[in-house]
């Protein structure tokens, strides 16, 4: 027999149920879990409740609801076989304390359902990017959640901070890869159609046993929007044992250019000389900008208009013949073959006469 076909689980095959017969002495010790639930889910909670209490006493398994205290617990009693029911009644108070209808959260008690709760709420920093990103795993009128549905074959409930989804093992761990994707700024879109690709390949038998990664798309992230570079770039001066020269005090530059040994009235003299300076030159230019006003602007060269050109030349005698034309005929005076054609309709009107 082949290894691989060992390895490989036959289509249809189901794990036979858990029975009493498997278990007949049941449990040694008392398990029990207990949720809390928000104020708005109360009312619901209050309708379904008998229903939950049903569904788990198949199971052998109590549950009891505190509306004071706002909590849901699940406890073994006695009767109960199945070890791993208690753990399901858990996971089916979670669904329901996180606005997954029952209908849907009573699936959990069979043995081929799991489900998984996604914490979205810390992965992202800011409140405004969380609620674009949870809005684009929803999708237009709910579209996107809808095709991840029908691809993983499972139930998906986006609510608050949380993600509940519910179906087999291996559309949950799908299902995950996606959200956490979509919170990492992946858009869903990649990895539906890569699912979609990967269902296609499920269908041919020669394609098992081999790698799919040559099928499988591959997205590249595009930074588009590169980093500003500033105006100002500080240059990293290079380092010097020696420290900087000492800069030079006004006793200094005074030796230096000799303002030193002048007398006080030649110190005074020098600055007025300097400031008459300054302001002969703000005079300069203030007039020199007032005087703009004045200059007339350039005016646009003429543009010469070609002369008619004689080349072409005149019938002079086409002309005579129109106006002698012209000239003949009366004003208001019919044209000749008109004139023919009433002097003959006359005529035959004689006739009949």
């Amino acid at each position: 027999v082949d290894e691989s076909e060992l390895l490989t689980v036959p289509d249809g095959w189901k794990e036979p149920a858990f029975t009493r017969e498997d278990n007949p002495k049941g449990l040694l010790e008392e398990s029990s879990f207990a949720t809390l639930f928000p104020k708005y889910r109360e009312a619901y909670l209050k309708e379904c409740w008998p229903l939950v209490q049903k569904a788990l006493g198949e199971h052998y398994v109590n549950a009891a609801l505190d509306l004071i205290e706002g909590s849901m617990t699940v406890t073994t009693t006695k009767k109960t076989f199945d070890p791993y029911a208690i753990i399901r009644a858990r996971d089916l108070i979670k669904l329901l304390a996180r606005s997954v209808p029952f209908e849907q959260a009573v699936r959990i008690l069979q043995d081929d359902v799991a489900c998984d709760i996604v914490k979205i709420g810390s992965l992202v920093r800011k409140r405004e990017t969380f609620v674009k990103r949870r809005a684009r795993l929803l999708g237009p009128k709910g579209s996107t959640l809808k095709a991840l549905e029908l691809l993983t074959n499972c139930y998906i409930m986006v609510q608050g901070n949380t993600v509940s989804a519910l179906g087999p093992f291996s559309g949950l761990k799908e299902v995950r890869k996606v959200v956490l994707d979509t919170m990492k700024n992946i858009h869903p879109i990649y990895n539906i159609k890569t699912l979609m690709i990967k269902r296609e390949l499920a269908k041919d038998p020669e394609l098992r046993t081999q790698s799919w990664e040559r099928f499988l798309p591959k997205f590249k992230r595009k930074n588009l929007k590169k980093r500003k570079e500033p105006k100002k770039k500080n240059t990293k001066k290079e380092y010097t044992p020696f420290p900087p020269p000492q800069p030079e005090s006004q006793i200094d530059k005074e030796l230096a250019s000799g303002e030193y040994f002048l007398k006080e009235r030649q110190k005074k003299r020098k600055q007025m000389e300097e400031i008459k300076a300054k302001q002969a030159d703000a005079i300069k230019k203030r007039q020199e900008e007032r005087n703009k006003a004045f200059i007339p602007p350039k005016e646009k060269p003429a543009v010469k208009t070609k002369k008619a050109s004689t080349e072409k030349k005149i019938d002079i005698e086409a002309i005579k013949e129109k106006v002698k034309n012209a000239k003949k005929k009366k004003l208001g005076a019919l044209p000749e073959e008109e004139v023919k054609l009433k002097m003959a309709a006359d005529e035959k009107k004689k006739k009949k006469k």
